[in-house]
């Protein structure tokens, strides 16, 4: 029986029953990315891909062309499609702009927020300390999707989600070795209590600047020049 991609991040065969072909080929992608299975710079040979996937090469290239639009991978003259190998100026820019993304964001649902959804986004938020105290970066990675979809919602803007989503994944390889960090997770578990107070306070101002002040810390360690050895 043909398996889907797990969360450990192999490159397993999939269904195309239950949804678009090409999006679950792309959504394999982005997580094998995300959780380092393919690294910043590796080829993506189609061959290769068809196999592990077990799709088409017709359906693999709709999702590469689709993947190199997003700016995740990239064409060189030389090695064909590649894993985008993120330069610093470029990772800084990343953090610069999710800072105030994510403050819009925060912003708007302490906004927007009734007693109802206050109680899922403190579910949500307990999920999160919870994946912080686990330590791993599956497990974080996760409980902030959780995170981000359900501020989105609240707030009304989906087009900030999709934006954050490519962002994030671009920077995948930064955030591994910055988030399994413990000094980071200890600041950050102190940062998210922050910025759940300030929601349950229903103080829109602070909880869009403890936002923009969480990505803005977590950037300092992820930029960290030893973190741009990417090679291994």
């Amino acid at each position: 029986m043909k398996q889907e991609v797990i969360s450990s991040g192999v490159l397993a065969p999939i269904h195309s029953e239950s949804a678009p072909l090409r999006s679950k080929i792309m959504d394999a992608i982005r997580h094998a990315i995300e959780l380092g299975t393919l690294k910043p710079g590796a080829r993506l040979i189609e061959k290769d891909l068809c196999q592990r996937l077990a799709v088409s090469r017709t359906s693999l290239r709709e999702a590469l062309r689709e993947l190199e639009s997003e700016g995740i991978i990239e064409r060189g003259s030389a090695r064909g499609l590649t894993v985008v190998k993120l330069l610093p100026h470029d990772a800084a820019n990343i953090y610069r702009i999710r800072a105030q993304i994510e403050a819009l964001i925060f912003q708007q649902f302490t906004e927007n927020v009734n007693d109802a959804q206050l109680l899922i986004i403190h579910d949500i938020y307990e999920e999160l300390i919870s994946a912080y105290d686990q330590g791993t970066f599956s497990a974080i990675s996760r409980a902030k999707i959780s995170w981000h979809n359900y501020v989105c919602e609240v707030a009304q803007n989906h087009i900030a989600l999709e934006i954050l989503a490519r962002l994030t994944l671009r920077t995948a390889q930064l955030r591994r070795k910055s988030v399994v960090r413990k000094e980071r997770q200890k600041q950050s578990i102190i940062e998210i209590r922050m910025l759940m107070d300030a929601i349950k306070r229903r103080d829109s101002i602070a909880a869009g600047e403890i936002a923009r002040l969480h990505v803005i810390n977590a950037s300092i360690s992820a930029l960290m020049p030893k973190n741009f050895d990417l090679s291994e």
